[in-house]
C-alpha cells in the first residue's frame, strides 16, 4: 500500500484525523529542522523556531488549500518566521562565535587523503554555504536539500523565479570559487 500524499494527509487532518497530522509531522521534521537549524545557527533558536512552525500550522490548518505543496507552505511559514525574527533584531544573523576557534582548526586540506575524503568534502561543503549571504544561502538549502524548482523556492521567499534564478547562481559562483580555489 503506498504512503498518501501531504495533500490527502492535509485534508485527513482538517477533517478531524489526528494520526494523519502524525505522518505529515513526522515526514517533515527532520528536513524543517536541518533548515533551521542552518539558517539560524543556533540550536536554541531553532528549537524556539522548530516549536513556533508547528504552532502556526495547527493554528492555520482550517485555512488550507492545496494551492501549493505542503512542504512548500511549511518553509514558507519557517521563512517568514526566520524573517520576522531578523527584523525585531535589525540585523543579521553573528557569525558564530566560535569562528576564530573553527578556522583554527581546519585540517590542511592539501593531503592526498583529505583531498579523498568524502566527509571532508561535505565539511568544507557546508563551511562555504555558511559563508554566504542570508538570501543566496538559503535558496541555495532549499534547492540541494529539498529539491524544490525554483519557483517553489520562490513561493517561500516571496522572491520571483527570476530572483531566485540569479540568487541560486550567484551562490553557486561563490561555492565553486571557494571549493575551487
Amino acid at each position: 500500500m503506498t504512503e498518501p500524499d501531504d495533500a490527502s494527509l492535509m485534508r485527513a487532518w482538517v477533517a478531524g484525523d489526528a494520526e494523519a497530522f502524525d505522518r505529515l509531522y513526522a515526514r517533515h521534521r527532520g528536513p524543517l529542522y536541518r533548515f533551521l537549524v542552518q539558517q539560524s545557527r543556533n540550536r536554541a533558536l531553532a528549537d524556539e523556531f522548530f516549536q513556533d512552525v508547528w504552532q502556526r500550522v495547527i493554528a492555520a490548518r482550517a485555512g488550507w488549500t492545496p494551492e501549493a505543496a505542503f512542504s512548500t507552505w511549511l518553509f514558507r511559514i519557517a521563512h517568514n518566521r526566520l524573517n520576522d525574527h531578523w527584523r525585531s533584531l535589525k540585523h543579521r544573523p553573528p557569525a558564530p562565535e566560535d569562528g576564530d576557534e573553527r578556522a583554527a582548526r581546519i585540517p590542511d586540506p592539501d593531503t592526498p587523503e583529505r583531498q579523498l575524503s568524502e566527509f571532508e568534502q561535505r565539511r568544507q561543503l557546508q563551511r562555504a554555504i555558511e559563508e554566504l549571504p542570508e538570501e543566496q544561502r538559503e535558496v541555495v538549502l532549499l534547492r540541494l536539500t529539498r529539491e524544490l524548482s525554483l519557483e517553489e523556492i520562490g513561493e517561500i521567499t516571496g522572491a520571483g523565479r527570476e530572483t531566485v534564478k540569479s540568487r541560486l547562481r550567484y551562490a553557486m559562483e561563490k561555492l565553486r570559487t571557494r571549493l575551487n580555489p
